[in-house]
């Protein structure tokens, strides 16, 4: 079917194909942007009378990390909280849901305690206090700005988050969600990050950091091991101490202790016969006190199973409801089996975090979200993190200028991935489709749209056209997992476009690995991930190379489901009552590496339009007795375009007394950008953790005199430099 399709709105091109002249595709991108215009000031009218949004985020100066400042709010909260009658404090420990609220804890009006409103993210300001859900920027998936490497990048995405949050009248914003990627079947994989213990923990900070720059609360999520969706409400998962400590803890120990997040979700399963939120090894005893954590502990929405072990072990609020925190931790108190100082404890500490926050003083008026401006963050962002896999002949980057035709194919060609599914949901203020995005680099006449579902019919528009541009993905949810292999017929369109015509561009848009059977049939193909409400835009952009591919994958891509670490059952899913972590530390590209794998792509992997050198390697030991080192090579742009590379630096272990470390772990990475001919030394700092293995029989970080080496490259795989450092 030919023809033009536009519903009228940003959303248009539901059609199976967009034919005309450029001109008037360019009249279709503006009647697109006169569309957002229009949102916009419905959007703004919603808050008539109201100060613009520049002039509304006044807020209150605060010094988190001052000690005079936490002592003034803790004696502050002390002396509310001893005004309060005992249903007044009972009313404080848990959320409501009624018609009008959700994610909500009321104030109490005449002590002057405001309410709290929250909204879920990571992914974005998701659903919030108020019902309907409201309408927000459609960010990214969080693993796409994972892909970016880039810590700048992240602090902004945090930042657009948590304002808009406020926008909408939240105070906190449940977000980062820093679970590793233990296999890439976890359905909430899309909104975590990586696989890395050490790339997760840099780019918790930095979300962190962003979030609570705007006066937000930050809610780092899910403590922890929630890496899977099957069964995930019961399931009791078995984690040794050193993979607890090396692998899973690590983000959620550097959001306490860099990033002075303001509080911590905690998860839904059991971990080592405890469930999380009544867990006192995790809540209490690693959490309080040996990270010094100050801020508060809610739980994940019904994660709670008990009153007097959650109310004793560590957990500050219930959420949504009060079912263990309502009148049940009422009679507990009274009848002795909770003290009443560990329910003023509770009630401190949510106070002292949110008048640490300045959310005690007057705040200020919700503005309109600036539709356009954050529309244009969220497309960078997307273009940032997404990772070229395949360029086969340089049929990368396409020149719209001499594409006489263009076949667009495929489910993901007629609608934008703007997001994962569950309660991360983002409902976008408008959306650019795919067909809007390519049609703007185009100067001849023909651009075929179809989705697929006539396998004749895109094999034929495929065969007449210049290029074809499948575009695949899924719908990656809270609640289930998934399989790596593309839903549907995907994989079987792919094979048939790709027989069809030898210049066939895959563009991915999943949240987590897929597998790619037909991968020797394609030309090239890029990783879009979820590309946000910008998705039409960002992935053009790429495409059509007004933006250099520059992202790094977050996660392994595997060749097999057998090839993934947790590939039997007792490790994955488990049996529906326990699971058992037997790869230990070998997780993601530590296994890969550990058991000679070859995956499908590597972690750090991803190309450029340009190439780049390593060289001139030189490692420098610090200071006597610091176990630290500074690592300084060089990279060069050895291309006929400009670009950026991320320079990343492993570290190789000696043998171990008490078993041995992976071949080699992230610990230092910087995305640099060059210009065509441009070298620049690179200069990595590597600290005595770089160096350090949990000690199970000490229970602390031990250091291993030996020799260590020190690898450099632009993947997990491709090292080209080496050299050893003695550590004594």
């Amino acid at each position: 079917m030919s023809g033009v399709g536009n519903s009228g709105s940003r959303a248009g091109y539901e059609t199976s194909g967009v034919q005309g002249s450029g001109a008037d595709r360019r009249a279709l991108k503006l009647h697109s942007i006169a569309s957002i215009v229009v949102l916009m000031l419905l959007f703004a009218g919603t808050a008539q009378g109201q100060a613009p949004a520049a002039t509304a985020r006044k807020v209150h100066t605060r010094s988190a990390s001052s000690e005079q400042a936490a002592n003034h709010a803790v004696a502050r909260a002390k002396a509310l909280v001893a005004r309060m009658t005992l249903d007044e404090k009972i009313a404080q420990l848990h959320g409501i849901h009624t018609p009008e609220h959700y994610r909500y804890v009321p104030g109490v009006p005449r002590l002057g305690i405001p309410p709290l409103g929250i909204t879920n993210g990571p992914a974005g300001a998701g659903p919030g206090q108020q019902f309907p859900q409201l309408r927000a920027t459609a960010l990214p998936a969080p693993i796409s700005v994972a892909a970016s490497w880039n810590l700048g990048l992240a602090r902004r995405y945090g930042a657009l988050a948590a304002r808009e949050s406020r926008d909408l009248s939240s105070d906190l914003l449940e977000g980062p969600d820093v679970n590793i990627i233990r296999n890439p079947q976890g359905g909430r994989s899309f909104e975590s990050f990586t696989e890395d213990p050490y790339l997760d923990s840099r780019l918790a900070v930095a979300s962190i950091d962003g979030i609570q720059s705007e006066h937000v609360l930050g809610n780092v999520k899910h403590y922890l091991a929630n890496n899977q969706e099957t069964h995930r409400t019961n399931i009791d998962e078995w984690v040794g101490e050193r993979a607890l400590r090396e692998i899973y803890m690590p983000a959620f120990k550097a959001a306490v202790q860099q990033a002075d997040v303001a509080s911590v979700m905690c998860a839904y399963p059991k971990v080592n016969g405890a469930f999380n939120c009544e867990n006192k090894p995790l809540l209490t005893d690693a959490l309080r006190n040996e990270w010094r954590f100050k801020g508060f502990i809610m739980s994940d929405y019904g994660a709670v199973h008990s009153t007097v072990p959650s109310a004793l072990n560590g957990l500050d609020l219930e959420m949504p409801t009060g079912k263990y925190f309502g009148s049940a931790l009422k009679a507990a108190v009274q009848q002795g089996t909770v003290p009443i100082s560990a329910i003023n404890s509770m009630l401190i500490r949510r106070y002292a975090t949110m008048i640490r926050f300045g959310l005690f003083g007057p705040q200020p008026k919700p503005g309109p979200i600036p539709v356009l401006q954050d529309g244009k963050a969220s497309r960078e962002m997307a273009e940032q993190g997404m990772v070229l896999l395949k360029n086969n002949s340089g049929l990368l980057p396409l020149d719209g200028r001499t594409l006489q035709s263009i076949a667009l194919i495929g489910p993901y060609a007629v609608r934008a991935n703007t997001g994962g599914g569950g309660s991360s949901h983002v409902i976008p203020l408008y959306t650019i489709e795919p067909a809007n995005g390519i049609a703007t680099h185009m100067v001849h006449d023909r651009l075929d749209v179809l989705d697929g579902c006539d396998l004749q019919a895109a094999v034929a528009a495929a065969k007449r056209a210049s290029v074809a541009i499948v575009m695949v993905g899924d719908n990656d949810s809270e609640g289930r997992d998934q399989s790596l292999e593309l839903p549907g017929v995907q994989n079987a369109l792919i094979e048939a476009v790709a027989a069809a015509n030898p210049r066939t561009i895959v563009v991915l848009k999943t949240g987590s690995a897929v597998l790619m059977p037909w991968l020797h049939s394609v030309a090239a193909v890029l990783e879009a991930w979820y590309p946000g409400e910008e998705d039409g835009d960002a992935v053009a952009d790429v495409l059509f190379g007004n933006v250099d591919p520059s992202g790094k994958l977050p996660i392994t891509f595997p060749a097999s489901v057998a090839q993934t670490p947790a590939r039997n059952p007792s490790s994955y899913p488990g049996d529906g009552h326990a699971v058992h972590y037997t790869e230990g530390i070998e997780v993601g590209y530590r296994w890969y590496q550990s058991h000679n794998a070859q995956p499908l792509f590597p972690f750090g992997f991803g190309l450029s339009y340009t190439t780049f050198s390593f060289s001139d390697l030189k490692v420098a030991p610090g200071a006597a007795g610091s176990h630290s080192a500074e690592v300084r090579f060089r990279v060069t742009n050895t291309g006929h375009r400009a670009g950026a590379e991320v320079a990343q630096v492993y570290v190789g272990f000696p043998n171990l007394s008490e078993g041995n470390e992976p071949p080699r772990q992230l610990n230092g990475f910087s995305k640099i950008h060059l210009a065509p001919g441009e070298s620049r030394e690179v200069t990595i700092r590597l600290n005595a953790s770089a160096f350090s293995y949990w000690s199970i029989k000490n229970h602390a970080w031990r250091i291993q005199p030996g020799k260590y080496m020190i690898l450099a490259g632009s993947s997990s795989q491709d090292l080209p430099l080496s050299a050893s450092l003695d550590l004594q």
